[in-house]
Parts: C-alpha cells; structure tokens; sequence
C-alpha cells in the first residue's frame, strides 16, 4: 500500500505544479493581448495618416486592349476601391512601424508611442496608444 500512496502523492505534486505553470502562463498570455491591440491600434493610427495625406485621384483607366474595331476596351476603376489604394498605402507599412516602440508607464500599463528621434529617444507630440 505504501508505494500507491506515494505515487498518488507524486502525481498530485505534478499536478500541482502543472497548474501552477499554466496559471503563470495564462497571466503572462493576458498581458500580451493588451499588447497585440495596442499594435493594431498604432497600425490604424497610421493607415489613417496614409490616408488623410494620400493624393486625390479620380479613376484608373484600365481599357489597355483594342476590339476588333479599333476601340478600347476594358474597364474604368474608381481609385478609391482599387487595390493599387490598398498596396500603396500598405507599401510602406513595415517601415513605418520601425518608429514605434513599447514604453511601460509606472502604473504598469504599456503603450505604442512614436519616436520622433532615435538618437535623443524624444516621443514629443506624437500619438500614444494605450493598452489596459
């Protein structure tokens, strides 16, 4: 009967210790989302500058080909639900999320913020995004 105890004694202190793991985990997991919605909300931000100073276009003409009767055909697209909108506006996306870093407040909140310059680490006027 000994030995069956302290097997049962064994598993219960892994499951235990199992338990304590994951809570740990899950702890750290929540802290990451907060995280995660703060990039989405800086990529919004600057989706929302590349779109307030893109330049007013009115139509993509795509009539490239000619009929048998010498007329063009093919079709007119408004610029504005184009997917060339979407790729240039999306282009340099990556590099313009290179500015950004994570800065942890002293109340233990994070936020995206902006750097203006690298070299002085000033985040000045830009925007900050805060996580909960």
């Amino acid at each position: 009967m000994e030995p069956r105890r302290a097997i049962h004694r064994r598993s219960g202190a892994l499951l235990l210790l199992f338990a304590a793991v994951f809570a740990a985990a899950a702890g750290a997991s929540a802290s990451a989302i907060g995280d995660k919605c703060a990039a989405c909300k800086a990529v919004a931000a600057e989706l929302e500058i590349g779109i307030s100073s893109e330049k007013p276009r009115n139509h993509l003409d795509l009539r490239n080909r000619l009929n048998s009767k010498g007329q063009r055909e093919g079709k007119v697209i408004d610029y504005r639900v184009s997917e060339l909108r979407i790729v240039e506006l999306l282009d340099d996306l990556c590099d313009k999320m290179q500015d950004y870093t994570l800065q942890k407040l002293e109340s233990g909140e994070k936020e995206w913020v902006k750097v203006k310059s690298w070299n002085s680490f000033e985040t000045g006027y830009w925007r900050k995004l805060r996580t909960r």
